[in-house]
């Protein structure tokens, strides 16, 4: 009977080590820093390569290589090898370095919706760019929030799961952490108090206006802090009035007037808009802020 090669004899060494590590997705250069690091812990040869690894626990394991499918075709195809039960979100953690989960992924990793999202948001910063020059102005506000948002065509397909990356603001990473999806994933996304502000910033991310303000009525129900979502958007620093979409946003989610007393001593200077492109908007005197009718 032939012997057996020092991979095929660790196979099964070898599975068990994939079996314990999350996340179940890996890049390419991932696997080849693994075999570099556990090359003597599973008893294989020096001039062992990650090809002959992956190939034999294709063959052997539950390592399966896949293709994410952009939808355009300015973008490549990204290649992940999956072990065993790899979940969608252990596959979107992988897809930018530094990246985080965000918007409404994270607005169901925080419980605020029991909806399993169908598409995934992956935040990667930008580098840092200088502040607007000129004053914010009714008008500019007006034209801007008039049209379509803008939204994200980085987007990829696998297996029926909808991947997006978004070009996010510079800012250091602030409100994100470690968390555990579902299935136990080790993930990073962004805090609770971030998350509720990026989705006013960002509705069409959250699933529309009338998402994000469920998501707020089950954040009044995790006796969310407004403080806290207030420092969240100083440190954010943007340029819009926000505080009043937050503002009206909790206000119709029931939270009391007093706790909405920090987010109306900043003010409604100008008149603002819950979301791009309403159609027939209603106005809310209160915030001075415009939004859909039947909200």
């Amino acid at each position: 009977m032939p012997k057996k090669s020092a991979l095929a004899a660790s196979l099964n060494t070898i599975a068990s080590s994939f079996d314990e590590r999350r996340p179940r997705a890996y890049r390419l250069a991932d696997i080849r820093s693994l075999l570099d690091e556990q090359r003597e812990a599973w008893g294989l040869l020096a001039s062992t390569r990650a090809s002959q690894l992956i190939t034999a626990l294709e063959a052997e394991g539950e390592l399966r290589k896949v293709k994410l499918r952009p939808q355009v075709t300015e973008y490549r195809d990204i290649t992940r090898y999956l072990w065993g039960g790899c979940t969608p979100l252990e596959v979107a953690s992988t897809l930018k370095e530094s990246g985080y989960l965000t918007h409404s992924t994270a607005v169901f990793l925080h419980g605020l919706t029991d909806q399993v999202p169908r598409t995934i948001y992956v935040n990667y910063e930008q580098t840092p760019k200088p502040a607007p020059e000129g004053s914010l102005s009714q008008e500019s506000i007006t034209r801007s929030f008039k049209g379509k948002q803008r939204v994200s065509r980085y987007t990829f397909q696998l297996e029926g799961t909808r991947y997006t990356l978004l070009s996010g603001k510079h800012t250091r990473g602030y409100g994100v952490q470690e968390v555990r999806g579902p299935s136990g994933e080790p993930l990073r996304t962004t805090s609770l108090e971030r998350t509720l502000v990026d989705i006013v910033v960002r509705p069409s991310y959250a699933g529309g206006i009338y998402q994000a303000l469920e998501a707020y009525k089950a954040a009044r129900e995790r006796n969310v802090s407004v403080p806290q979502v207030l420092a969240a958007l100083r440190v954010l620093d943007y340029r819009y009035p926000y505080h009043q979409s937050i503002g009206f946003l909790m206000e119709r989610a029931g939270f009391k007037a007093k706790e909405l007393k920090s987010l109306r001593e900043l003010g409604t200077d100008f008149d603002f808009y819950l979301g791009y492109g309403i159609h027939d908007p209603v106005f809310d005197k209160s915030w001075r802020v415009f939004y859909p009718e039947g909200l």
